[in-house]
């Protein structure tokens, strides 16, 4: 590995790529079946990360064709509200992927969730069919972020197998997710937590770091070995601007690559996610309630099972 001033990976250029084949796929559905899908996104309450990380989602949503629809609950709305809310959006046609925003206020457990939301339309990978497909290596939605993170490091040409990787964070939306992908992809994955003893230490052997902790400036120049590749997916709101869990300028001066906040892994994020939902969309229109499941075969993995 190269020891830095560290390559900025940037997702904007990979995303455009994407967003390019999702518009396509959008108006050939729409000459197909007549109507164009759309996604829902549900908040409880206002937080300003969490809003920010909206509707940039429905940006894209309008960028290529794909209805989008923010469903902003009250403060105060209590578990029966959004439990009729998500049952009403799986019942509409048109809607193909519902996305809940966490974390829910904490007298909403999040098995409302999972009892309303429909799998099939479950793209953002939170309902236990798709977590469980995920951890079985089956096909089903992948939470979108932590796909992003390691399609990112895959699409930038940044080899994955047989690379020590540190995950810092085990949260089921991004560490967790991102932890099994980079196992997929041949990895040799460490998770580290609030629990680990010393993180710097972990950091200092990894050759690829994931950082998904909602902490800013977690991750120094200091912690990260010569050359490493890191990922930093946290959003953090500090005195008005959007950062993330990596010291970036420490960092670059001394890894080998660096994808940062803004401008990393967001917006492949956000683009992945429109996948998702086309799937869903011919999925759910084709009558196949097994959506998030295909077929139920292995994806392909760098030495599976080895």
């Amino acid at each position: 590995m190269t020891e830095g001033p560290a390559r900025l990976l940037r997702g904007g250029e990979i995303a455009a790529e994407v967003r390019s084949g999702v518009a396509a796929d959008v108006a050939a559905f729409r000459a197909e079946h007549g109507y164009v899908p759309e996604l829902a996104v549900v908040i409880v309450g206002r937080d300003a990360p969490s809003t920010v990380y909206l509707h940039k989602i429905l940006d894209g949503c309008r960028l290529v064709g794909i209805g989008g629809r923010l469903v902003e609950l009250p403060e105060d709305a209590d578990a029966e509200r959004l439990d009729a809310e998500l049952r009403a959006l799986c019942r509409e046609r048109t809607v193909a992927g519902v996305i809940v925003q966490q974390p829910l206020p904490a007298r909403i457990p999040l098995r409302t969730v999972i009892d309303a939301l429909d799998p099939a339309r479950d793209i953002d990978g939170i309902h236990p069919l798709n977590a469980g497909l995920l951890a079985l290596g089956y096909e089903g939605f992948l939470p979108a972020t932590a796909h992003a993170a390691v399609q990112l490091l895959l699409r930038s040409g940044i080899a994955v197998r047989g690379k020590r990787a540190v995950v810092i964070g085990r949260s089921n939306v991004v560490g967790k997710p991102a932890a099994l992908l980079l196992l997929r992809e041949g990895a040799t994955v460490t998770i580290c937590h609030t629990g680990t003893a010393d993180l710097a230490a972990e950091v200092r052997r990894a050759e690829i770091v994931v950082v998904a902790a909602g902490h800013p400036g977690l991750v120094t120049g200091a912690m990260v070995a010569p050359g490493a590749v890191i990922v930093d997916v946290g959003i953090n709101v500090v005195d008005g601007r959007i950062v993330g869990d990596v010291d970036a300028e420490g960092v670059v001066a001394v890894a080998g690559a660096l994808a940062p906040v803004p401008g990393g892994v967001g917006p492949l994020t956000n683009a992945i996610l429109l996948t998702h939902l086309m799937r869903a969309a011919r999925n759910l229109a084709e009558g196949r309630r097994d959506a998030g499941t295909a077929s139920l075969h292995p994806v392909p993995a760098a030495g599976a099972g080895r």
